[in-house]
This record gives C-alpha cells, structure tokens and sequence, in this order.
C-alpha cells in the first residue's frame, strides 16, 4: 500500500504540472555528435557515402549509386543530447504515464508494433505509429501529411487527450519546475539561460526533440554495403528480390524509391482497413483535395522488417500479407461505394508466390539499426523510460502495471 500511494502521488504531481519525482542529478550533456555525424563550428553534420553520388532529385526512380535528398542537420551534441532524455521521458506527457518513445521505441524499428497505437486513455487511435528512422530526410509528417516540419508535428501527439495528453502551459510548468531540466537547457542553449530567472521555452523543446529525431540515420544495411560495391553483401534469393522490386513489372521502386525507399510523396493505393474500422479518408481533408481521399504518404521501406503490422492502420501482419495486396488487381479492396483515384503505378504485375517470397527477402536487407541510440538509465524528472503505452487498466509510471 505504501508503494503504490507514493505512485499515485507522483502521478498526481504530474497531472498538476509540478515536479514529477525527486529530480535526478543534472550531468553534463554530451560533447559528441551521434554515430554518422561529424562536429563542424559547434553543430552536427551527417557523413554518409550516400552524399558522393547525384541527388535523389536529379535520378528518377534512383540507382544504387542514388544520392540524398536535401536534409536537416546542424544541431549540436548538447541539444542533440538532450533532445534523447526527453524522448524517453513519461514527464511530458499529460499524467506522465507516456512518452515519446512509447509510441517509437528503438527496439520496434521506432514504431510500437501495433496497428494502431495507444496513448494515455488506454485506447486505439486512429492509426498506427510510423517509424522515425530517417525522418531527416522528410518533408511532411503524418499519415496524412498534414505537418510540415517535426517540430509542427510533435505538437500533435504531444498535446492530443488521446495521445500524451499535456498542454503547452503543462508542459512548460513541469520541465521548468524540474531543476536538473533547467540545467540542461542552459547546457544546451547557453546564450538564452544567462539568468537565474531565464525559462525553458517551447521553441528549447522542439527544437531539442527535432535534433535528435535527425540522429536517427538508418543507412548502413546489407542493402547499403551492396549498392556501394560489396556484391556479396547480398544472397542470390535477396539480389533476385532486389530485381523483381526494380523491375518494370513490380514497379516497387516507382514510390518506394532508393536509397530513402520512399519518394515522399502522397499515394492512393486503395488498402482495405482492418475488419470493423470505418474507411480512412486519408489526405483529402487536410489538403482539401478530393483526389487524395484515401491517400497516405508513402513510408520508407529501411527497417521494415521491424515494424510489423503493416499500413496506416496495421491492416496487414506480415511483410508477405503485404506484398501479396499489391498483386492483387487494381483498385481491388476499395469499400463498396467509394470511387477511388488510384496511383497509376498500382496495376495488376501477377507477381507468383516465389516472386513475392523474393521480394521479402529483399526487404528484409534494409534492416539497420548499427546507430540506435542508447536509451538514459536515469531521467532528470526522476521518472524511468516508459517503455509500453499503458493498458486500459492501471497506471503505468515506470513501466510497471499497477493494477486497480
């Protein structure tokens, strides 16, 4: 009884926006850019051999030897540093039961491993996490592409009652009432903290998640060692895998394209929801286009093997399930009555059983997780890594249930 009234105290102090816990010792925050980047007048660069070839823009469907698309880097190894404890850290959120990485966790390619992913009320929402690997490189955010930049993005979950639940106001009240955090921002953005009475702002705190959201550099698979030159990077079933997805036929590549293998843009394909869910009009609302209704973006393909199940609401279990709905006729699973616009690469390839089997062979060589960043032991809130979303049940402060 004695625990679990000081858990539900320290929920309480959360849900208040006070001091979540006895703040952890404030330590000093890493003067090392993240692996793939190189310290350049105080700021990060990537380095990547990806940057010797010709831009993915200038390549069409892009090569092996494809360049990247324009990117964003630049910040420092404090910011960088601290933007990882806020990540990882249940203060943020409204009764600091969910942080960030609930939703992207290192250990699910960044993704939560569920077709639709659960916040602070316990239930579904409306579609699955994406995965954050390589979100330097994107232009929109969300499904639906609704936000333009991570830090317009991370505003949504962040402040959704059905998500992580906090407000602005909240927010600012607890990581400023948490001395350990006021010292890390002044770490971090030493200009802007030359009083006692300076504040952390929320501009401090996107901009310190967004930094290390762009460490997250996934570029180094046994794909990747192929496409430089090591031909036996790659199986004989994985480079047939390779071909089928390239061919004129498969057409995989036409959206899915390397060495991103996503081309960033918007795509109906016409995917069937999962049993019971209503149809999802996609992009049409916040672009106020009727031609993407059930359009989404298209999403990178690197990890994929470790974010199962797959489409914007997890409609499909597997990486075969989903292959095999692409050789299934155009336009296929549109619900009845709707009247689709669908992307002309999406055709009818009769791809065979061994063809697709080749294609997830294929896939699977885009796993690279050689730069996961390491997950802090301790928080400076005091609070641990929240490492599931809570159950419908209970509270969950520290990765541990308690039951009601």
């Amino acid at each position: 009884m004695k625990h679990l009234a000081l858990r539900l105290s320290l929920f309480l102090l959360v849900a208040l926006g006070s001091v979540v816990a006895p703040a952890a010792a404030a330590t000093a925050l890493s003067e090392d850019c993240p692996p793939g980047f190189e310290l350049a007048a105080g700021h990060c660069e990537l380095r990547s051999l990806y940057q010797l070839y010709p831009s993915l823009e200038d390549a069409g469907v892009g090569g092996l030897k494809t360049g990247l698309p324009a990117y964003r880097d630049g910040f420092s190894p404090q910011q960088t540093d601290l933007g990882r404890y806020l990540f990882f850290d249940p203060a943020l959120s409204g009764d600091g039961t969910v942080s960030c990485a609930s939703c992207h966790h290192p250990d699910k390619g960044f993704a939560d491993g569920r077709g639709r992913s659960v916040g602070i009320s316990g239930e579904p929402v409306r579609r699955s996490a994406p995965s954050l690997w390589n979100v330097a490189f994107q232009q929109r955010f969300f499904w639906d592409a609704r936000a333009g930049s991570l830090e317009e993005q991370m505003q949504g979950p962040l402040y959704d009652e059905h998500e992580m639940g906090s407000t602005p106001e909240q927010l600012l009240r607890t990581l400023n009432g948490i001395p350990a955090y006021r010292e890390l921002f002044a770490q971090a953005w030493p200009g802007d903290f030359r009083s006692a009475e300076s504040q952390i702002r929320l501009d401090h705190i996107y901009a310190a998640i967004t930094a290390f959201q762009v460490s997250l550099v996934s570029l180094n698979s046994r794909y990747d060692q192929y496409a430089h030159g090591y031909a036996d990077a790659l199986s004989d079933p994985e480079k047939e895998g390779l071909n089928i997805f390239r061919s004129f036929v498969a057409r995989c590549a036409e959206c899915h394209t390397p060495p991103l293998f996503t081309n960033r843009q918007i795509a109906v394909i016409g995917t069937p929801e999962p049993d019971g869910l209503p149809f999802d009009s996609g992009a049409q609302q916040p672009l106020n286009d009727p031609s993407q209704r059930g359009g989404f973006k298209v999403p990178s393909l690197r990890n994929i093997a470790l974010t199962a199940p797959y489409m914007h609401s997890g409609r499909f279990e597997t990486l075969r399930e989903a292959a095999a709905f692409y050789t299934g006729g155009r336009g296929h699973a549109i619900p009845e009555g709707e009247e689709l616009k669908i992307h002309w690469h999406i055709w009818e390839p009769q791809l065979t059983d061994d063809e697709l089997d080749r294609l997830v062979d294929f896939l699977q060589t885009l796993t690279d997780e050689s730069f996961k960043p390491r997950e802090p032991a301790e928080l400076p809130s005091g609070l641990l890594p929240v490492h599931n979303s809570p159950a419908s049940t209970g509270i969950t402060l520290t990765g541990e249930k308690i039951n009601e």
